[in-house]
């Protein structure tokens, strides 16, 4: 297979050493010495600059980060991020690898992008609130800390994994408001452990590359309807 670095652009690229160089170094100047928060943010970073360009990789390395991502959670007690994305960012993100497969634009590696019908749109709200509502009474008998956010999070992870695999570029702000919320998480944990400040950096780098994303899927959008 074609080496998928070698299809970024010159601001992907930018972007994705941008993003390698701000997660090490803020590693480095924290106390951490846990090599499996800075792999995981290295991960995450990589995975998303895949994610923006709609290539499949992308999805694949978004499981190998849930994985990782869920069990830092755990050692901190975010429960709800640790269920997020060992119980649902991590299969959802499989079933896109399956979706994207199954849909990619004219035989190429990137993803044919798909608009949300309003069935869709309804019963997507429909389950957010849902998961929205079950997660925090969960949650809260878990004795999850920093409870408000933490369901926060999940709702707007959910609603960012669906819309991944429904490959529409609305993934892209879901996932940014997402990172906004992590960010917040992790800073609170940075109060209680500076070796935390690292899981900052990385969803900050995040939101970054979703911005982007977003702006690249919309991009995918008017090249494949031929504007």
């Amino acid at each position: 297979m074609k080496n998928p670095f070698r299809d970024l652009t010159k601001f992907e690229f930018g972007l994705w050493t941008v993003s390698l160089m701000v997660v090490t170094l803020s590693f480095a100047l924290s106390p951490s010495t846990d090599y499996l928060t800075l792999t995981a943010s290295l991960i995450g970073v990589t995975a998303l600059i895949f994610v923006a360009k709609g290539y499949v990789i992308g999805q694949v390395l978004t499981v190998v980060f849930a994985l990782f991502y869920g069990v830092i959670s755990f050692y901190f007690r975010y429960y709800g991020e640790m269920i997020t994305y060992l119980g649902m960012t991590s299969p959802m993100a499989i079933a896109a690898v399956i979706s994207w497969l199954r849909n990619p634009y004219e035989g190429t590696k990137e993803v044919a992008v798909h608009h949300i019908t309003k069935k869709e749109s309804i019963l997507l709200l429909s389950s957010c609130a849902g998961v929205t509502a079950g997660f925090y009474f969960i949650l809260g008998a878990l004795g999850t800390a920093n409870l408000g956010w933490s369901t926060l999070s999940v709702t707007t992870s959910f609603l960012a994994s669906a819309l991944t695999f429904l490959r529409s570029p609305l993934y892209a702000c879901a996932y940014a408001a997402n990172d906004v919320v992590l960010m917040v998480l992790w800073v609170l944990a940075s109060f209680a452990d500076p070796g935390y400040i690292p899981m900052v950096a990385c969803f900050f780098m995040f939101f970054l590359n979703d911005s982007y994303g977003f702006v690249n899927w919309k991009r995918m959008d008017r090249r494949q309807a031929g504007a």
